[in-house]
């Protein structure tokens, strides 16, 4: 088949199962976008860039598939880089496909040329500078390879203008074979049953449940594991949904802001099984001190992983959907005699979790974000897909919303990026537009990319955006309140207060208000109930600590309690 390179790339794609593209046109990708246009493919245009990626990365969280981001050279592929860094740190496979000048104008400072393999080395799994348009196919078969299999992660192709126009006869690769990389999905069988054998003597075992197990679409292998071991268990940010909030065994997060449970319980434990995690500064405070009576087991599909942070006993490296059936497997041929080796253990941690429990302080004056969580949580049945912007409601979600279900928190876990929610909420909805999405963001970070409501609005997509505005940076003003001195260093909002109703109504959105608590319930019943996009601009208070708080460089057990009663 004799079709040009851009062509090819439409096709490529749908070879590839994709049914939506993010992207922002530009000069060097005018063939391609000429080219999409006569096809017919589906795009949302967003309005910037940055935009575009959050949004491919949203899209692939919520529905496990490979995003795809389309950018122009130079700047529009350097507004790609910190979307390109977030999905890398939280393993989210994209593939972005970016404009470069002509063969022969490179490297040669041209207009809009950027060097965007150079730049996007540290952050990407692989990429590409496509200079011939008979390499185009087995490049794009090949970036979308290695971005869904093994740990997945995002992937530039990176393709030359004259790449776009030139004709060549088509053929898209049937298999791949890439000397080097091949990712390992069935692990040592020997080492499920080390695992097993520290199983079979450990008294205080604790599972633990990271971003992989999300990513792997392991969450029924999970909780039979879970319910087969009796074994108590905790969990990352980016594992929160894996196993329901109210699953018995469940103890909630750990870390900088996890539950007193879950801290003491990874203190105290004498086997850690951790799954599909990396062991994360946030989750494990002062290195030398976590889990310091464990044996630790590291399941990763990663070797690299393995002992990076923490030291392990023992390693299982493989696919989760392998090594969790298969020790699962072992379980069953002792049916309920590890629930009962630790039923004593399960009923102690437990106490800890009923008996210290977080909450918060009630204000009759003011609307309190856990608050806000909790009625959320309640009017959703927990349901919804959450996503998050970075900062204090962040972690209030992450404590207060009763999640149920995988692929149900949409959050920069690992880069931690102001500005990603609102794009990553559009692009949620774009790949599930029969599930309810809700965004949680501060008055700080949604502004980073806010004229993305108006891609919400021309789209229609029915995101609910709800603003917890407290007039401050809320997260960096904690810290400078606690290590600081109270020294608020450019971290007020007040100066520059957005009217977020008029900005909503202004991008074409529904705008609503809530400023006392006695509103909070019919407003929010009100903004589900409304079939398109909706900006809740809610009233805080300024000052509000998220608690508990591990220090950084603390131990876990070393925790600033206030919001945990006792």
């Amino acid at each position: 088949m004799i079709i040009t390179g851009a062509e090819a790339i439409i096709e490529s794609l749908k070879n590839e199962k994709v049914d939506v593209v993010f992207g922002y046109p530009g000069g060097a990708v005018l063939t391609l976008y000429d080219a999409l246009y006569q096809a017919d493919f589906r795009h949302i245009l967003t309005k910037h860039e940055q935009g575009a990626v959050h949004a491919a990365d949203g899209y692939s969280r919520a529905t496990g598939k490979v995003g795809v981001v389309i950018a122009t050279s130079g700047p529009g592929a350097t507004n790609l880089v910190t979307g390109i860094a977030t999905a890398y740190m939280d393993s989210i496979p994209l593939v972005a496909i970016t404009g470069q000048v002509s063969v022969p104008l490179i490297g040669r400072d041209s207009f809009q040329e950027a060097d965007i393999r150079g730049i996007t080395t540290p952050i990407t799994k692989h990429n590409y500078l496509v200079k011939k348009v008979e390499d185009l196919p087995a490049a794009l078969k090949e970036a979308f390879y290695i971005a869904r299999t093994g740990r997945p992660g995002p992937v530039v192709v990176d393709i030359a203008k004259d790449v776009f126009a030139a004709s060549f006869d088509y053929q898209y690769p049937n298999e791949v074979k890439l000397r080097g990389y091949r990712p390992v999905y069935a692990g040592n069988s020997e080492m499920i049953d080390k695992v097993y054998g520290e199983m079979r003597s450990a008294q205080k075992p604790l599972i633990f449940v990271g971003g992989g197990v999300n990513l792997s679409d392991s969450s029924e292998e999970l909780r039979d594991l879970v319910e087969q071991t009796g074994f108590p268990v905790i969990s990352t940010l980016m594992g929160l949904g894996c196993l329901p909030n109210d699953h018995p065994q469940f103890l909630g997060m750990v870390g900088m802001h996890g539950t007193y449970a879950a801290n003491m319980a990874t203190t105290e434990c004498d086997l850690l099984l951790g799954i599909g995690v990396r062991f994360d500064d946030r989750v494990t405070g002062l290195l030398s001190k976590f889990a310091a009576k464990a044996k630790i087991v590291h399941f990763d599909i990663d070797p690299a992983e393995i002992n990076k942070n923490v030291l392990t006993h023992i390693r299982v490296v493989g696919d989760i959907k392998w090594s969790i059936p298969a020790l699962s497997q072992r379980v069953k041929e002792v049916p309920g005699e590890l629930r009962e080796q630790v039923r004593s253990w399960l009923e102690k941690v437990r106490n800890w979790y009923i008996e210290k429990p977080l909450t918060y302080e009630q204000d009759k004056d003011h609307v309190m974000p856990q608050g806000i969580v909790e009625k959320v949580s309640q009017l959703t049945q927990g349901d919804a897909v959450i996503v998050t912007d970075v900062g204090q409601h962040q972690m209030w979600v992450a404590q207060f919303y009763g999640f149920k279900n995988p692929r149900s928190l949409l959050t920069s876990g690992g880069l931690g990026t102001m500005g990603y929610g609102l794009p990553a909420a559009l692009g949620a909805q774009c790949g599930l537009p029969d599930r309810p999405v809700i965004l949680f963001v501060g008055d700080g970070g949604v502004m980073m990319n806010c004229q993305e409501l108006a891609t919400v609005a021309e789209y229609n997509f029915p995101v609910k955006v709800l603003i917890l505005n407290n007039q401050c940076l809320g997260m960096v003003a904690q810290w400078q309140r606690m290590f600081y001195g109270g020294r608020y260093s450019q971290t007020s909002l007040k100066g520059s207060a957005t009217d977020f109703v008029k900005l909503a109504e202004a991008m074409g959105v529904a705008g609503l208000r809530v400023t006392k608590p006695e509103e909070l319930g019919s407003v929010l019943e009100q903004a589900l109930a409304i079939p398109g996009p909706v900006v809740v601009d809610i009233r805080i208070p300024e000052v509000l600590d998220v608690l508990p708080m591990v220090p950084a460089g603390a131990c876990l057990d070393e925790m600033m309690m206030g919001g945990v009663e006792g």
